[in-house]
């Protein structure tokens, strides 16, 4: 009986002491990576007048309520192979300097004060806009001869005009239109350098002439139709 008690104790002993080691610690916490950063502006497919940019996004969470840097990347292709600009910030926004009249790609990914950090975020582009140019249009062509509705005794006549531009550095050209069709449809001189041209007419018909003005920025207007007879 007595060695049963003894035994009984011995067992009770190793069972209370000696079950093993557990080196777990129920208060740590495995770290997980922060979720990935929302961009936000400038928006996906943004012209940007500016070409010093405010980039922003949603700020990220982290479940061990780890800090969080951010790192935003700019390229000049969607691939990242040509990055310009990588910024390391602990806030949810970066102002970066750009060059004008370009394409940019750009995206931003977290990470931890442990060092684990989030995917990228999508793949936002931008333009940015080059130098603002502004080109005013020629005032319309100004008769100077012949007279509206005079009638000639000449076979010949030399038909002039004038115009001007607020832009005063602008080169002026000029195309000429006339026949005995209102309006007339002819253009009997493209392009023309001075605002005179000689043509030649016929007796006893009515003509019909107008001139477009254009300037060397890609801009014209259109004159009215000027019209002469002849006896």
């Amino acid at each position: 009986m007595k060695n049963s008690i003894y035994l009984l104790i011995i067992s009770l002993l190793f069972t209370a002491c000696g079950g093993g080691s557990d080196d777990s610690d129920p208060t740590s916490e495995a770290n997980v990576a922060p979720t990935v950063p929302e961009l936000v502006s400038p928006a996906d497919n943004k012209l940007c007048v500016d070409n010093t940019v405010s980039f922003q996004w949603k700020p990220s969470t982290d479940s061990n309520k780890d800090v969080i840097t951010y790192q935003i990347q700019v390229a000049k292709d969607n691939t990242f192979a040509q990055v310009i600009k990588t910024n390391e910030v602990n806030s949810d926004n970066s102002l970066i300097n750009l060059d004008k009249n370009t394409a940019y790609y750009w995206r931003v990914k977290a990470t931890d004060s442990k060092g684990l950090s989030s995917a990228y975020s999508s793949t936002y582009k931008l333009y940015t806009t080059g130098e603002a140019v502004v080109n005013h249009l020629p005032f319309s062509p100004e008769l100077v001869q012949p007279d509206i509705n005079t009638t000639l005794s000449t076979t010949t006549a030399t038909l002039k005009w004038k115009a001007t531009d607020v832009d005063a550095t602008d080169v002026l050209t000029y195309d000429v239109y006339f026949g005995t069709t209102n309006p007339p449809n002819k253009k009997i001189s493209e392009n023309k350098a001075t605002n005179a041209l000689d043509v030649t007419l016929e007796p006893a018909k009515e003509y019909f002439w107008r001139v477009i003005v254009k300037d060397n920025k890609g801009g014209e207007t259109a004159g009215q139709v000027w019209k002469f007879k002849t006896n």
